[in-house]
């Protein structure tokens, strides 16, 4: 594990984590409002929302246990800990909500505290001694976190004393009914449990204790298993005495305080439910202005609130944040109205603990080294029952809430906010990625699983844009592109990884997502055989190459051999040229007009024609290239071939489905590329088919034939010259 220096105070594992956690657990919604859960829906579904909320908490100790003893956990508990697995833009959208869920409680547990106050005595108003209280719990945290804590001692003390006094109580008599009151509504079980769900998110409060303990990843894991079990002992205890000794359910429902009338003496009750609330309410107090410091020293919350204060480190102007929000919380609405807002938040930040535990497991680097194990569909299991119970409670307020997660993330991504460590997700789309290959490598490429792999031999971007523009056009979000360039032979390492980094920094700037790669090599046609031969890895080698035309003649019979070596490893190839750039007078040819169209020209027949139609159709579908119409052209000599032409041409489009235009022209002369000329001079691209070399052909030959080819295509527009190589039956694509 990484060492760091410590700040805070030291706290061990009873101190630190078990006792603010079991506090927070054994507290406000243990004395008012079980009662209230048992009469709304009976001893076997409190027991069984027990077991539920218990499971979940418990679930996502053992991923906590896990990720705790696996790194050095600074200020900030959970969401410390979820940013340095997830990333800081996942921390964040987590770590917001989760400041606001402590905060929030704060006035949750105040609520409570100012509600019992009232029914005892009946001349106060609750929102009023909710404030007083706010007011003095914040003085309390202002100035120590070890006082807030050593306060607590008497807190468990008089816990301890109302749950004896409780468990030693006796049963009801029961009791005439009051006809004049209606009888209570029966609300829906996971309304019930939401209502509930915050009185086992004790463990929050031990994990943002977590920067101020001594051994955290010792103590969080002994303090919060202890704290749970200690909790479901006294959870499923209390409702099934509860059960024995309350007759009537109207009663659980209409009195908040039932525990009191049960007890054996009412007067440990009412201090116990003071203290639980007003514990709570400081372990939340503790808790959020730590998780905002940390926020701020992460940069992802205004960093005014990252300064800290004395011997403690005391995060006191993030205290003022936190005390302003409980305000305003207070201000709100009381115990009911808060719970279900808790659970949303707690359960999202539990459901990213359980998440990132898992795939911290799941793909096991070195650095991945917890003395606590857990298998990771324990913690996979985790996150899926919380999200599940999220949506069971309340489907629009989980979505809002999963939304308001997703805006931060975006926020902090379009930020482009760099995390200062590292995070799983590469290691993670690694191992994802580590695994379909060894599936893919099983299963022979078909027409129906065929996607274009680019590999661009482009040379420096900024001076064959075309093709680079071409490539991502037809590989964007539905295939792969690498931009290759061969540098001098003599390049070094880190003059290779300088000019990389320059390449991919350029076609991040315009919005071209590909790979980059880059090979110090004596002579550009050799370098660019290297890449051919060993670029690529398993099933994932590049399929097809796309290149421009050889400026130079010296070269042809050079470049020839390169192209019927694509051709003999089955390669696809597309040599794409680009247009005029003066007219026939001189002057500067305009470009393409708004909606030019993609011309293919087309014979219909062989593997050459499919794959350019293949080509033609993932050019239409990219965003920059979608106004542009596809035409599909043919030739033919005699007029009256026309009509038979069009008609076959109409059936193969139709059944192909590729929403394109038919057009068959009739030539004129001997040159048929005159005809192209003139019917393709406002198009975007042309795409033309090229033929393969023969198996006795020479280099000399081929280039002879391509020179006559390039030639007579002169005064084309942008063109794609293409040629199918692959095994691959192009023709099944469009069936």
């Amino acid at each position: 594990m990484r060492g760091a220096a410590r700040t805070g105070y030291g706290f061990g594992t009873f101190k630190g984590v078990f006792t603010p956690s079991i506090l927070t657990i054994l507290g406000v919604i243990m004395f008012l409002r079980f009662g209230w859960v048992l009469g709304q829906v009976g001893l076997g579904r409190t027991l069984l929302i027990v077991g539920l909320s218990t499971g979940i908490t418990l679930l996502t100790a053992v991923s906590l246990a896990a990720l705790a003893t696996n790194m050095r956990v600074a200020g900030g508990g959970a969401y410390f800990i979820i940013s340095r697995s997830l990333g800081a833009e996942t921390g964040a959208a987590v770590g917001v909500p989760l400041y606001l869920a402590q905060a929030i409680g704060v006035a949750f547990y105040l609520a409570g505290f100012a509600e019992s106050v009232a029914a005892t005595f009946p001349g106060l108003e609750a929102r009023t001694v909710a404030l007083v209280a706010l007011g003095a719990l914040t003085l309390i945290t202002w100035f120590s976190a070890d006082l807030a804590l050593r306060t607590q001692y008497a807190v468990m003390a008089a816990i301890a004393i109302s749950l004896a006094a409780f468990f030693l109580g006796r049963p009801l008599p029961a009791a005439a009914g009051d006809p004049a009151l209606a009888p209570v509504a029966r609300l829906p079980f996971w309304a019930v449990f939401a209502v509930f769900f915050p009185a086992v998110t004790g463990i929050e409060a031990g994990i943002a204790m977590s920067g101020d303990l001594k051994d955290p990843a010792r103590s969080l894991p002994r303090g919060t298993f202890a704290a749970i079990l200690t909790g479901l002992a006294v959870y499923v205890a209390i409702p099934i005495l509860l059960h024995l000794r309350v007759a009537d359910p109207e009663r659980l429902l209409r009195e908040p305080l039932i525990m009191r009338e049960v007890a054996r003496w009412g007067w440990p009750i009412v201090l116990g439910v003071w203290g639980a609330s007003l514990s709570s309410a400081v372990g939340a107090m503790l808790g959020a202005p730590r998780t905002l410091q940390a926020l701020s020293r992460d940069r992802a919350a205004p960093r005014l609130f990252g300064r800290g204060y004395g011997r403690g480190d005391e995060p006191r102007l993030a205290a003022l944040a936190s005390f302003a929000v409980a305000l305003l919380a207070i201000l709100a609405g009381g115990i009911d109205a808060i719970a279900p807002v808790l659970s949303m938040f707690f359960l999202t930040s539990y459901a990213c603990l359980n998440l990132a535990a898992s795939l911290e497991t799941l793909v096991a680097v070195p650095h991945w080294r917890p003395t606590f194990r857990a298998h990771w569909g324990v913690s996979l299991f985790g996150a899926a029952a919380c999200v599940g119970v999220m949506l069971m409670i309340n489907a629009g307020a989980a979505l809002v809430a999963l939304a308001c997660c997703a805006l931060i993330f975006a926020t902090m991504k379009r930020r482009q906010a760099r995390a200062r460590w590292g995070d799983l997700w590469r290691a993670f789309w690694g191992w994802t990625a580590g695994q379909a290959l060894l599936r893919l490598d099983r299963r022979p490429v078909d027409e129906r699983s065929w996607t274009p792999n680019l590999l661009v031999l482009s040379g420096l971007p900024s001076e064959r844009w075309y093709l680079v523009e071409v490539a991502d056009a037809i590989a964007r979000g539905r295939g792969l592109t690498t931009v290759a360039m061969v540098l001098p032979e003599d390049a070094t390492p880190e003059r290779t990884a300088t000019a990389q980094r320059a390449v991919r920094d350029y076609l991040r700037r315009h919005d071209v997502e590909a790979f980059v790669k880059l090979l110090p090599a004596g002579d550009p046609l050799e370098g660019a055989r290297l890449l051919v031969d060993n670029y690529g890895f398993g099933p994932l080698a590049p399929n097809t190459v796309l290149l421009g035309d050889t400026g130079e003649p010296g070269r042809r019979a050079a470049y020839a051999a390169f192209l019927m070596r694509l051709q003999r490893q089955r390669r696809n190839v597309l040599v794409v040229r680009e247009g005029p750039e003066l007219s026939a007078e001189g002057e500067e040819a305009p470009g393409p007009a708004p909606g030019a169209a993609i011309d293919v020209w087309w014979e219909g027949k062989g593997p050459n024609a499919w794959f350019m139609l293949a080509i033609a159709y993932q050019l239409s579908l990219s965003p920059d290239w979608r106004a542009a119409p596809l035409r599909l052209n043919s030739v033919v000599r005699d007029p009256e071939e026309r009509a038979p032409v069009e008609a076959r041409l109409r059936e193969r489009i139709a059944a192909a489905r590729v929403p394109a235009e038919g057009r068959v022209l009739v030539g004129t002369g001997g040159d048929v590329f005159a005809t192209i000329r003139e019917a393709s001079r406002d198009a975007r691209l042309c795409i033309l088919g090229m033929r393969p070399c023969g198996e006795e052909e020479t280099p000399e030959a081929y280039a002879a034939w391509l020179d006559d080819l390039l030639r007579r295509a002169g005064g084309l527009p942008l063109t794609a010259f293409v040629l199918a190589s692959e095994r691959v039956d192009f023709s099944r694509i469009f069936q």
